[in-house]
């Protein structure tokens, strides 16, 4: 997901239902700022009726609302929403993220609990959910995304921490008639004259009575505890075990599992149908068609479970109509790809070309990606339960979402009941890598749509909504497919004279409604994010973004995901063609500016023992750096090619996040993004589309790399005190031209179409 590029005062200018602008109890006030805000009067009964609270009670009390309201403390500043500390002392506290797999649930657990002088081993963590409480308090909508978690709740949840703590103090102050300053904390005590001793159970009852304070005083990061250490995550036991529950494993009373048949070319109609022996199938309860997000038309069977209604969904004998829908093949949509490409798009960066002509050193390069589906661990699926009838109905969403915040509201729009009476349930998530991020919501709106029939129907039962491997494959919003073309001019001290490039991919941004603060002179931002950079380069930046009936949506890195790629197979070829070596060279390249690029190729370069190791026959270095989300990372990688297959062998990781609060998260982000890195150069990782269908449906044909496809992987991380940025997605773009750039030094050819193609 990418939402980095966008500043908290865009985000505020989105239209209301989006950015969720609530107003201060009836007067329609607003903060100066013109931050979104919520009632307070309204924030605390959201508060309670969640069951988050200070204490033991879910109950808020005057004292602190009054608090509250005096030092005009903003829903995601407030203890209460975000801290539960029971009579037994142990802290639960609640995340305004999804966990699906980064380790986020951790790490912003710890951040609190370091502030609040908690006993980790006593420390567990929530899902927030649809709650302006838990939106992101730099954009203020909910959202998990873009490498943001720990980049903008930092400080928010130490703040948090810090205001626990500060009225777990003045609790026992109070209560032994001493200064709060006579006082000290550590594992959940507060330490008093004399060695008298109280645990935060025993003292939360009377902290949530006290006022909450607006400004607290954060450790120096020299007395942290927690924060920077390898901390086993809070659910790795869970999921190790096989005992952690996602969205997939939600059990109901009464439960009922539906399957989709999606028409084969997106958006079409269903023009007959023939379910006789779907309907025929036990435990099938109904046949039923529903809308879809995008207009199109789809068949849900639904039954008692999830191979019944998918035995029911393959009995079908559905005809589709397909008029008026384009039709895509990736052969002609490629072809039409490279002739765009050798023209100039809409521009982006502009400079001289003119030195492009005389340049003693030419290279034409024309590169191609292909789409790319998401393919988490964990398919699509939600589950909704609706209750009450009219002006009275609810519902109820189970489901891993990003955006629970855009979800609640797109399934209020679906089912017809008040945004108010939609409450979410949020679950843990096996992986996403932004297709649970998507501002369509199509499959919470098809999931609600199911129910909504279902209940019509008379089965006034919780429906699952459960998408099979081949669903999720050929369900649309895949990384868009792009041609890079370039034209460059250099000398022999391998000094750049002229860039000429141009890229060529559907925009993510069109159509959203982030399109007028995302598409600037015709460009996506997100399309062309990291070209030219960190190095001194002239270039001449455009694109095109045609349109094609193929739903398209951010992945993992988003742009990065080929612009790093484009970037650090070229600077590798001039080092090549300049004969210097590719580090020294990228060294001398980069701009003044990218001090943090230096140290974090310097260490992967000092840790590998790059230049001074012997390699084994066979083998090349290969080395790449890119900077995503405010973070950078490089990658020096061996590899050989065995049998005409490019292999890669070792990894080794240079990693500047800033601060890293859990280093072992940090690593492990490394390895399986560099996995998933890996993914994109194998044969058979592409999506293709023959007369507009889909024609990869599982593992067997869209393929992920398996265990003997794996590398050893060392990360290492650039010592810093700054405050953190994000690690979810930056170890993605480099390690795929890392790995290409040591084929190439082996083969003596450029790779420049992935998945990798040799000869």
């Amino acid at each position: 997901m990418h939402l980095q590029h966008l500043s908290p005062e865009q985000v505020r200018s989105l239209p209301p239902a989006l950015a969720h602008r609530l107003r201060d109890d009836d007067t329609g006030d607003t903060h100066n700022d013109g931050a979104a805000v919520l009632a307070r009067r309204s924030f605390l009964k959201l508060a309670t009726a969640s069951g988050f609270a200070l204490g033991a009670y879910p109950l808020l009390a005057e004292a602190q609302e009054k608090a509250a309201a005096d030092a005009g403390l903003k829903p995601f500043q407030q203890p209460a929403a975000f801290v539960k500390i029971a009579r037994d002392g142990v802290v639960t506290v609640t995340v305004n993220r999804l966990e699906f797999g980064q380790g986020v649930h951790t790490g912003l657990a710890m951040v609190l609990a370091e502030e609040l002088d908690a006993d980790w081993s006593r420390v567990r963590a929530v899902h927030g959910d649809a709650n302006m409480a838990y939106a992101d308090p730099a954009f203020g909508m909910h959202i998990t995304g873009g490498s943001t978690s720990m980049k903008h709740s930092y400080t928010q949840y130490r703040e948090l921490g810090a205001r626990t703590r500060a009225m777990l103090v003045a609790a026992a102050a109070k209560k032994w008639g001493v200064p709060e300053s006579s006082l000290s904390t550590a594992r959940s005590v507060v330490i008093g004259p004399g060695g008298r001793r109280l645990g935060y159970g025993a003292l939360a009852d009377a902290a949530m009575q006290l006022p909450v304070p607006e400004q607290v005083a954060l450790k120096d990061p020299k007395r942290f505890k927690l924060i920077g250490q390898p901390v086993t995550r809070l659910d790795a036991q869970a999921k190790s075990s096989g005992k952690q529950n996602f969205g997939i494993d939600v059990r109901l009373p009464g439960l009922l599992t539906a399957v989709l048949a999606h028409p084969p070319v997106f958006g079409s109609q269903l023009a007959a149908l023939d379910d006789t022996a779907a309907r025929a199938v036990p435990g099938v309860k109904a046949v039923l068609r529903v809308p879809l997000h995008d207009g199109g038309q789809g068949v849900a069977v639904i039954a008692d479970g999830y191979w019944a209604a998918k035995q029911g969904r393959d009995a079908l004998k559905p005809q589709w109509d397909d008029t008026g829908r384009e039709k895509v093949d990736s052969a002609k949509q490629l072809a039409s790809y490279r002739e765009l490409a050798r023209k100039t798009g809409n521009i982006k960066h502009d400079a001289d070309m003119a030195p492009l002509a005389g340049a003693p050193n030419r290279i034409s390069a024309e590169f191609v990606f292909p789409y790319l589906a998401h393919a988490p661990m964990e398919p699509l699926n939600c589950t909704v339960q609706i209750t009450g009838e009219g002006a009275d109905a609810k519902a109820k969403l189970w489901v891993g979402t990003q955006m629970p915040g855009t979800d609640a509201g797109a399934a209020a729009r679906v089912l017809g009941i008040k945004p108010e009476n939609v409450s979410m349930e949020v679950q843990m998530a096996g992986g996403g890598f932004g297709r649970r991020a998507i501002l369509s919501s199509d499959y919470v709106v098809e999931a609600c749509s199911v129910a909504k029939a279902a209940r019509a129907a008379g089965l006034n039962a919780p429906v699952r909504t459960l998408w099979s491997r081949e669903d999720d494959v050929r369900g649309g919003y895949y990384r868009p497919m792009h041609v890079h073309r370039a034209e460059i001019g250099f000398d022999a001290q391998g000094n750049v004279l002229a860039w000429d490039h141009v890229i060529v991919g559907q925009s993510i941004m069109a159509g959203t409604f982030f399109e007028s603060m995302m598409v600037k002179n015709g460009v996506d931002e997100t399309a062309v994010e990291g070209m030219g950079e960190p190095y001194k380069v002239p270039m001449r930046l455009s694109a095109h973004h045609p349109k094609h009936n193929v739903p398209v949506l951010w992945w993992r890195s988003v742009g990065s995901t080929h612009t790093g790629y484009v970037m650090e197979t070229l600077i590798d070829e001039i080092a090549r063609a300049t004969q210097q070596d590719p580090v020294a060279y990228r060294m001398k390249l980069m701009d003044d500016k990218a001090m943090r690029h230096r140290a974090a190729l310097q260490l992967a370069v000092d840790k590998s023992g790059y230049g001074k190791k012997t390699l084994e026959a066979g083998r090349a270095w290969g080395v790449a750096v890119h900077e995503s989300f405010d973070t950078v990372v490089a990658y020096v990688v061996e590899a050989s090619v065995e049998n005409g297959t490019p292999k890669l062998h070792q990894v080794t990781a240079g990693v500047h996040c800033n601060l890293a609060v859990n280093p072992r998260s940090v690593e492990a982000q490394m390895q399986g993004a560099a996995l998933m890195g890996l993914s994109m150069c194998l044969p058979g990782a592409a999506i293709t589309l023959k007369d507009g269908v889909v024609e990869q449906g599982n593992f067997n044909d869209f393929v992920v790399p398996r265990i003997t496809d794996m590398p050893a992987i060392a990360v290492h991380i650039v010592p810093s005190a700054d405050a953190p940025t994000g690690v979810g997605e930056p170890g993605v773009p480099p390690l795929a031209p890392a790995f290409a750039n040591a084929i190439a030094r082996l083969t003596g050819k450029p790779l420049r179409e992935l998945p990798f193609k040799l000869g």
